[in-house]
C-alpha cells in the first residue's frame, strides 16, 4: 500500500470513528418526538411515566421471566431523602434513571450503580396552605436532552438531563388560589402538557400546552365552564354550560386534570382524564341537577390545537369525588371476531370501562369491583343505573366505593400477550350525607359532606346498605381483568390499601409493591407468586430497562415522613409511620444488601 493510499486509509478510519463518536453523542443527546412514538418497540429505556403512549407500562423484556425470577437480588439501593409518601414512577434513559421525591425534588442516578449525578430542588414552601392532602409527586417526562416537571406550587420546570440545571420555568396557576401539581407532564409534539389539582379546594379545572423548548404557552383547554355572562373560551364549553345550573363558577366547578394522559399518533388524538366537583355535592354546586360536563370524563383532543373531537361522561352529575384520572391504556383488541382501537380505564367509580379510542363509543362497561352507588351502565345511552342510595340527603350512608375509589392514582398495566389489564384495587366505602348547613368558602375543603368531609378525618360507625350485603373492611387486592369478556381471571389479596403500581413484562410476569412494604413478582397469566423482597413500607410503581445486556427493575419505595394534612404544617406530621425513602433496583444474582448501598461487581 502506497504512503498515500495508507494516509487515505487512515483518514476513513479516524472520519468513522469520529462519525460514530458523533452519532452515539446525538443518540445520548436526543429523544425527539420519532423516538418517542417509536418507544413502544424497545425495551432498553423506559423514557416516559407509562413507558410509551399507550401508558401500557409493559416492557419487552424477557431475560428476567418466570422460570428464573427466583434469582433476582438487589444491585443497588439510592437513599433519595424523601419527605413523605412517595408515588413516582421513575423515567431511564441513556443509562441514567431521573426520579422525584416529595416536594417536587428531582434526582439523576446511574441506573447502573446507583451514584447520584444531580439533585435538583424547586425550593417549594414547606407549608404552603392549602395545597393538597400530600406534597406527593408522580414524576417526570424526558424529551430532548431535558426533564419536564410539575411543581407542587403550580409551577412548570425544563431542567437540563445532563446538568440538573433550570433551562425554564413558568407558573401554570394563579398562586393566589389552591391549586397544585402532583402529576408528570406529558410531551406530545412539541408540546408540554401539564393539568393541576385543587377541586376538593373549589378551582376551576384545565389543561395548558406549552412550547417544549422555550416554555411558551401554546393554548388552554378548561374543563368546565366560567361565567356564563363572559364569552366561552371555546364552543366545548359553550355546550357544558347547558347541562350546569346555579352560579357554579362561584365555587370553582372542579374537573381538574390531575393525572391521566394517553396518546395515539396515528389517530393524532391525546386523551385526558378529568377530576371530581368542586364541591363535592351536585346539589350545592349545581343546584336542580344536570350532568355537569365535563366532570369525570375522558376528553379526546387535538394535541395542536386543543379541539374537543369527542367525550365519554363516566359519572354523570359526579356527587362523590368519583374522578377519571385515573390511567388510561391504549390497546388493539380482538372483540367479537372485530379488531378495535380501544381505551381501557379503570375509574374511581369501580366500572371498568372499554371505549372505541377513534370515535368515543362505548363497547362495554362492567363493575370490577365491588360497588352499590350503581347496577351497572346502560348500554344504549351509555349511562350509569343509578341505585336510590347513589343521591344521599342528609341521613348518612355507606357508599361504596369511598372517595378514595376502587382504583386510584396507582398506575394498572396491560399484557398483550396475556391480554390482561392488572390493577391496583381496593375495598372500602365513604359515609357521605349532605351538609345543611354548608357554605361555601374560598380555598377550604368543599366536600358540603357532613359524614367526616375529608380524607383522615374520624368516620361515623353507620351500616352498609342491606342491599350491598355485609359490610368489608378495607383492603386491597392486586386484580388481573380480561377487558375482552370483562370478567375477572386472578386474584391476590393484600392486607393493606393504596399498594403500589403494577408493570409487567414479554417474560410473562407482574411486578407489585404493597403498601407494607412487600414486593413481589407473579406470573402474568396464572398470579402465581414467585418471587418477593421486604422494602421500606410505601411502594410505588416499578420500571424495567436494559444495560449492556442486563435486565434492571427499579422501584421507589418508603414514607419519608407521615401523611401531612391540608393545614398542618410539615414538621408537625408525626413520625410513626416514616421508614427510609428509597429506589431499588435489581438484576439477576444482584449480591447487595436491600438495607445497604452497594453495586453489583
Amino acid at each position: 500500500m502506497s504512503s498515500v493510499s495508507r494516509r487515505l486509509h487512515l483518514w476513513l478510519i479516524a472520519s468513522a470513528c469520529i462519525f460514530a463518536i458523533a452519532s452515539a453523542a446525538e443518540k445520548t443527546k436526543r429523544m425527539d418526538d420519532a423516538a418517542l412514538v417509536q418507544a413502544a418497540k424497545s425495551g432498553e429505556d423506559w423514557v416516559m411515566h407509562g413507558r410509551d403512549y399507550s401508558e401500557t407500562r409493559y416492557s419487552p423484556l424477557k431475560q428476567i421471566n418466570t422460570s428464573n425470577v427466583s434469582r433476582l437480588g438487589l444491585a443497588w439501593s439510592y437513599e433519595n431523602g424523601s419527605q413523605g409518601v412517595l408515588e413516582s414512577t421513575p423515567v431511564e434513559v441513556n443509562g441514567v434513571i431521573y426520579g422525584t421525591n416529595t416536594w417536587s425534588v428531582v434526582f439523576a442516578v446511574d441506573a447502573r450503580t446507583g451514584k447520584q449525578l444531580w439533585r435538583w430542588d424547586p425550593d417549594v414552601s414547606r407549608n404552603p396552605a392549602p395545597i393538597m392532602l400530600t406534597p406527593a409527586n408522580r414524576g417526570v417526562t424526558y424529551y430532548d436532552g431535558k426533564l419536564y416537571m410539575g411543581v407542587l406550587d403550580g409551577r412548570l420546570a425544563a431542567i437540563d438531563a445532563e446538568t440538573g440545571k433550570t433551562v425554564w420555568e413558568v407558573q401554570t396557576t394563579n398562586p393566589k388560589e389552591p391549586y397544585s401539581i402532583s402529576g408528570a407532564p406529558r410531551v406530545i409534539k412539541g408540546k408540554v402538557f401539564i393539568g393541576n389539582a385543587g377541586a376538593d379546594f373549589g378551582v376551576r379545572g384545565y389543561l395548558t400546552a406549552y412550547d417544549a423548548q422555550t416554555g411558551k404557552q401554546a393554548y388552554r383547554f378548561y374543563t368546565v365552564p366560567g361565567d356564563p355572562s363572559k364569552p366561552f373560551e371555546n364552543p366545548a364549553l359553550e355546550k357544558a354550560a347547558k347541562t350546569w345550573n346555579g352560579e357554579w363558577w362561584k365555587m370553582g366547578g372542579g374537573g381538574t386534570v390531575w393525572d391521566a394522559f394517553a396518546y395515539d399518533p396515528q389517530a393524532d388524538l391525546m386523551y385526558v382524564g378529568t377530576g371530581n366537583g368542586g364541591p363535592w355535592n351536585r346539589d350545592v354546586r349545581s343546584p336542580g341537577g344536570g350532568d355537569n360536563l365535563y366532570l369525570s370524563s375522558i376528553l379526546a383532543i387535538r394535541p395542536d390545537t386543543g379541539q374537543l373531537v369527542w367525550y365519554y361522561q363516566e359519572t354523570p352529575g359526579d356527587s362523590w369525588d368519583y374522578t377519571a384520572v385515573q390511567d388510561m391504556i391504549l390497546a388493539d383488541l380482538n372483540i367479537n371476531g372485530k379488531q378495535r382501537k380501544v381505551l381501557m380505564q379503570a375509574p374511581k367509580n369501580g366500572i371498568f370501562y372499554v371505549l372505541d379510542r377513534i370515535t368515543g363509543e362505548l363497547i362495554s362497561a362492567e363493575p370490577y369491583s365491588r360497588i352499590n352507588w350503581a347496577t351497572g351502565v346502560d348500554m344504549k345511552t351509555g349511562r350509569p343505573i343509578e341505585t336510590p342510595l347513589a343521591r344521599y340527603g342528609t341521613k348518612q350512608v355507606m357508599i361504596r366505593p369511598g372517595a378514595g375509589g376502587a382504583h386510584n392514582w396507582h398506575p394498572m398495566s396491560f399484557n398483550p400477550i396475556a391480554g390482561l389489564v392488572y390493577i391496583p384495587g381496593q375495598f372500602g366505602g365513604w359515609p357521605y350525607a349532605a351538609d345543611p348547613n354548608y357554605k361555601y368558602e374560598e380555598g377550604k375543603w368543599a366536600s358540603a359532606n357532613a359524614a367526616g368531609g375529608g380524607f383522615g378525618a374520624p368516620q361515623p360507625a353507620i351500616p352498609d346498605d342491606p342491599a350491598a350485603g355485609p359490610p368489608v373492611t378495607s383492603a386491597g387486592y392486586l386484580l388481573a381483568w380480561d377487558p375482552v369478556t370483562q370478567k375477572e381471571r386472578w386474584r391476590v389479596k393484600y392486607d393493606t390499601t393504596f399498594n403500589g403500581g403494577t408493570m409487567t413484562t414479554a417474560g410473562n410476569l407482574v411486578f407489585q409493591g404493597s403498601a407494607d412494604g412487600h414486593f413481589a413478582a407473579f406470573s402474568a397469566d396464572k398470579g402465581e407468586k414467585l418471587w418477593e423482597v421486604q422494602l421500606a413500607p410505601g411502594a410505588a410503581t416499578p420500571i424495567a430497562y436494559e444495560l449492556a445486556g442486563k435486565q434492571y427493575i427499579s422501584v421507589m419505595s418508603g414514607r419519608g415522613a407521615s401523611v401531612r394534612r391540608p393545614g398542618q404544617a410539615a414538621n408537625e406530621a408525626g413520625n410513626a409511620n416514616a421508614a427510609p425513602a428509597r429506589m431499588y433496583t435489581f438484576v439477576l444474582d444482584g449480591k447487595a444488601s436491600v438495607d445497604g448501598k452497594a453495586s453489583i461487581e
